[in-house]
């Protein structure tokens, strides 16, 4: 008999009250692992194609090897793992506002938790990311070569509002000073191409796009889609 609900984890925070559970998925014949804060869906192992991309598109516009690169949000760890899969980082940090989700991994309660951890490659980190790329970056670390970014649902919809300035051109800017030289900023969004934001990204960075990612959606049974957005710094 399969249990469809399976609740891993939960704790308080103060964001709100935050669920990690696996639960079988009718519509796709597997089981999937999928986080909640409070009523409102975060992620879903169901849907990573997007994720995935956020890294692949990210590095595929940066330059190098030994490359370092920082993730911003790490939830079910796909896009971390994807960037470790890139033979050229040399190093990767993830920034976590959530010590919880730091603690999902190093306790390997999901899929991709082992590669990432077990990787001496990776730090996990818990801050808040927002507030890092808001202050000056420390002379005693080097430059990221990529930030990769995926904690709010998009530009315009965020999990906190003290996170909507990095979304104008003054909080990029703050962002790509942490950029070495023609270095590449990813960002995830659950909502199509926005053409105010492409506006602010454009006055900050080169090489801008906003690239749609399709994926099949086994639970409308058609096809679903994010938008991955990049630019490479001017310097």
């Amino acid at each position: 008999m399969i249990t469809r609900f399976e609740e891993l984890d939960w704790q308080s925070t103060p964001m709100g009250d935050l669920t990690l559970r696996r639960r079988w998925e009718p519509a796709a014949g597997h089981e999937i692992y999928e986080v909640k804060l409070g009523e409102e869906y975060l992620m879903s192992s169901l849907f990573t194609v997007a994720e995935i991309a956020l890294a692949d598109l990210g590095l595929a516009l940066a330059d190098g090897e030994d490359l370092n690169v920082l993730v911003g949000g790490l939830g079910l760890g796909y896009t971390a793992v994807a960037a470790l899969r890139d033979s050229r980082v040399g190093a990767l940090a993830v920034i976590d506002r959530l010590d919880t989700v730091i603690g999902w991994h190093e306790r390997k309660l999901l899929p991709v938790s082992a590669e990432l951890v077990d990787d001496s490659r990776t730090t996990l980190v818990c801050d808040d990311f927002f507030e890092v790329m808001r202050n000056a970056p420390r002379d005693d670390l080097r430059m990221w070569d990529a930030i990769l970014l995926d904690v709010d649902h998009s530009p315009r919809h965020q999990l906190d509002a003290t996170h909507a300035d990095l979304y104008q051109a003054d909080g990029l800017r703050a962002l790509a000073r942490h950029l070495a030289s023609k270095g590449v900023f990813a960002l995830w969004s659950d909502d199509p191409p926005d053409p105010d934001f492409m506006v602010q990204l454009d006055q900050v960075f080169d090489d801008t796009a906003a690239h749609v990612i399709d994926f099949a959606n086994p639970v409308t049974e058609g096809t679903s889609s994010n938008t991955v957005y990049v630019g490479r710094s001017h310097s």
